[in-house]
């Protein structure tokens, strides 16, 4: 038997769509090209099959969500890793969270900062460059037109360059609108 996944973890759970995911076989050209472009480059997941059903929007967001989380120079994949979860936490995207959350604690190779972050968010005794970027995320997220200048300058205080808060700003809002796919399309699961 299968249970809803409710607290942040960074153990994969399974994501169980509520709309049946495409089968690769009954796949248009259409569909299949734009396939051809996955987020991590490396398998074709349901959540994926389930967007392949409105073929021009996936033929962005793949793209975009590749340029946004992989692209060279700026922020690093790791603190765009933080950016995610930052978003994922706000949100309440189990699923996100922990997709990104071990995305992180893989690059890094270290499970402090995550365990940190889930067991106390903002006020996480982490490195202040890794602390701002997360204050940074959660604040964008539960409110974007309240990130003001001072928000700036305290990512410039803790050492980023303008293509990195740039790059912070990306990732964050790409999961503000992940988080809420993922929300309305299927849930987090153990099975």
């Amino acid at each position: 038997m299968s249970e809803i996944v409710h607290d942040l973890t960074t153990d994969i759970p399974v994501w169980r769509s509520y709309v049946t995911p495409l089968k690769l076989a009954d796949a248009s050209a259409e569909q299949l090209e734009a396939l051809k472009v996955t987020p991590s480059n490396t398998k074709v997941s349901d959540y994926v099959l389930v967007l392949a059903h409105d073929v021009e929007t996936l033929t962005h967001r793949s793209p975009l969500f590749n340029g946004v989380m992989y692209n060279s120079g700026g922020l690093s994949r790791a603190e765009r890793e933080i950016g995610a979860v930052g978003a994922s936490i706000v949100n309440r995207c189990v699923y996100c969270a922990a997709v990104h959350a071990s995305r992180y604690n893989q690059l890094t190779k270290s499970t402090d900062v995550i365990a940190s972050i889930f067991a106390d968010g903002v006020d996480a005794e982490i490195e202040p460059r890794l602390k701002a970027i997360l204050k940074f995320a959660v604040k964008l997220s539960k409110c974007p037109s309240e990130a003001s200048a001072d928000d700036m300058a305290a990512l410039v205080e803790a050492g980023l360059g303008k293509e990195e808060i740039l790059d912070l700003i990306l990732s964050t809002s790409l999961f503000g609108w992940a988080n809420r796919l993922m929300h309305t399309l299927g849930e987090p699961i153990r099975e």
